[in-house]
């Protein structure tokens, strides 16, 4: 029987780009997954965890794990929403038997899509096809809490027509963290230039990425400074629905 997976709906991709959640879907089905979508999920808790706030996050996160306890698996398009529900929510229940149970068994089954369809569906290869260069954005949480980095680059080299150009300090933080940039918007302006510095030294014309937060970060910043660089999400050029303007762009991040 396939496993049925509950996809987790970030906060972001339902705001800003939905194209992400039909890229998941199409990767999933196609990895042999039946996908549903709970209505009665919302956000992970995420930034008011960060915010210090653990009565909201555990009121959140009780009514996450509910909502998708049933599944086999628990997977989102993002690094950081599934490093919170991996590493997150048993500290928050630390003291609580019956809850930090459940959100330990929950954890357990949870996975970032990129890793979910290579580490768990031995994914190795896809018939997409992109035609340019792409440079890929390694995401904090994805890469230091969910030691993801190899996963990404070995689908998106088995993509058609599609070159990919390493950056220099690819594992330096691209400035977003969440509130940090809204907190220190010098620093973290500085650190999103040093990143694009970086990308525009490969000659890319795609910037990839596994984290819509700091995908957006970029875009905004390259679209002010008058760049042609595109930007998508990995999963939308693995599921062949990149096109458009990207992330940032005019056509507003649905191809459905």
């Amino acid at each position: 029987m396939p496993p049925r997976v509950g996809l987790f709906a970030t906060c972001l991709m339902n705001l800003f780009r939905p194209n992400m959640g039909f890229s998941a879907v199409k990767l999933l089905e196609a990895a042999g997954c039946t996908v549903e979508v709970p209505l009665d999920q919302t956000c992970c808790g995420q930034p008011a965890y960060n915010s210090g706030d653990f009565d909201a996050t555990r009121a959140l996160a009780k009514q996450l794990i509910e909502a998708f306890e049933g599944f086999d698996y628990v997977v989102g398009p993002s690094g950081s929403c599934m490093a919170t529900i991996r590493k997150d929510y048993p500290r928050l229940f630390a003291d609580d038997p019956p809850w930090r149970a459940r959100a330990e068994a929950l954890a357990a089954k949870s996975f970032e899509l990129i890793s979910f369809l290579t580490d768990v569906r031995g994914i190795t290869t896809t018939d997409a096809a992109y035609a340019g260069s792409a440079s890929y954005l390694d995401s904090c949480s994805g890469l230091r809490e969910l030691d993801i980095k190899a996963q990404p680059r070995l689908l998106l080299g088995s993509v058609g027509g599609l070159q990919l150009a390493e950056m220099a300090d690819t594992e330096v933080c691209c400035g977003f963290g969440g509130s940090f940039c809204v907190k220190y918007p010098e620093i973290s302006g500085r650190l999103a230039d040093d990143k694009l510095a970086r990308l525009a030294e490969t000659g890319a014309d795609t910037l990839l990425g596994g984290d819509l937060g700091c995908l957006l970060h970029l875009a905004g910043r390259l679209k002010r400074c008058g760049s042609k660089v595109k930007v998508f999400h990995t999963a939308e050029v693995l599921a062949g629905l990149a096109d458009g303007d990207g992330i940032g762009g005019a056509a507003g991040g649905a191809s459905q």
